[in-house]
């Protein structure tokens, strides 16, 4: 087997074929990271949620990583780091494109794009309004495997 680096080109053109990945946060030296539906314009990562630990990290610290990845088999597998800044899309007049495009992308990648952040088994304590957000990518690299042929 034989690790490659991907191209920018083909690490973005994976990152737009891909609705589910891990996003990482961090606060005081202490990384988290948790599953999210995310959907992809070519330029910007959407995402969808309410408030929690996840946001009020990011709000603290806009730095963020996603990463995405794709195994069939031991020596069979892709992966691809975004590191950007997150932005959220307030219900605002001036947000109001960047939410459209959100709504519409995340919509077509699930039917259920919403679904995870607003499900019953979440903690009831925390508020339900809905918070839309963007990443701004500033770098993006990948690696993928090459089986040798025997």
């Amino acid at each position: 087997m034989e690790i490659l680096e991907m191209s920018e080109a083909e690490c973005l053109r994976k990152l737009g074929q891909t609705k589910f990945g891990r996003l990482a946060c961090a606060r005081d030296n202490q990384p988290y990271v948790v599953p999210v539906y995310f959907a992809f314009d070519g330029r910007h990562i959407y995402g969808f949620t309410t408030l929690g630990q996840k946001v009020e990290w990011m709000r603290l610290n806009p730095q963020v990583c996603l990463e995405i990845d794709e195994r069939s088999s031991d020596d069979t597998w892709l992966s691809v780091v975004v590191f950007g800044r997150y932005e959220e899309l307030p219900d605002e007049p001036r947000f109001g494109t960047a939410r459209t495009i959100a709504h519409q992308l995340l919509q077509q990648r699930s039917a259920i794009w919403w679904e995870p952040a607003t499900s019953s088994k979440r903690n009831k304590s925390l508020a339900l309004t809905p918070i839309v957000y963007r990443i701004h990518i500033r770098q993006i690299t990948g690696y993928r495997t090459s089986p040798n042929e025997e």
